[in-house]
């Protein structure tokens, strides 16, 4: 498959919001939460006036003439955050782009640009019961922190 990866554009950071919903882990079998469960002020920290802090950043993977995935950091006390100065990273694709190389493309560039910025790392959060952990190893997170439904990740730049 085709597709590039660049900087995503500031009157397209409204599609952060539909991002943010596909970063949402559905366990098999589970219904989805409604669209507006974005709007909990826990999910708000991920996308409110994204743009408008310094170390805000997103990348947008482009296939087929559409954006179809974003990885984006904001240095928040959301469920990943280490410290003050570690940004969280979150990442989603649309689910007919996952499994194509995409995210982990998408992760590289992300932690390659952080590292030239001089980030020393980044972190997330990630239940433990998702596919996407398996991504997040092989890109260099590791496990630092935990609970009985997800881990607290880091990767060292």
């Amino acid at each position: 498959m085709e597709y590039s990866i660049r900087p995503l554009r500031e009157d397209e950071y409204p599609l952060l919001d539909d991002f943010l919903y596909e970063a949402i882990f559905i366990p098999e079998g589970t219904q989805p939460p409604p669209k507006d469960i974005i709007n909990a002020p826990e999910l708000r920290l991920y996308t409110e006036d994204f743009g408008s802090r310094k170390d805000d950043c997103c990348l947008a993977a482009e296939a087929d003439g559409r954006i179809v995935g974003a990885v984006w950091v904001r240095i928040m006390n959301d469920y990943g955050h280490i410290d003050d100065e570690t940004p969280s990273l979150a990442i989603s694709l649309y689910k007919e782009y996952r499994g194509c190389g995409i995210g982990t493309a998408m992760m590289r560039e992300m932690l390659g640009l952080l590292r030239r910025k001089g980030y020393k790392q980044a972190s997330l959060s990630v239940q433990k019961a998702n596919f996407a952990v398996k991504l997040y190893r092989s890109t260099g997170f590791e496990v630092v922190d935990e609970n009985d439904e997800e881990y607290i990740m880091v990767c060292r730049l």
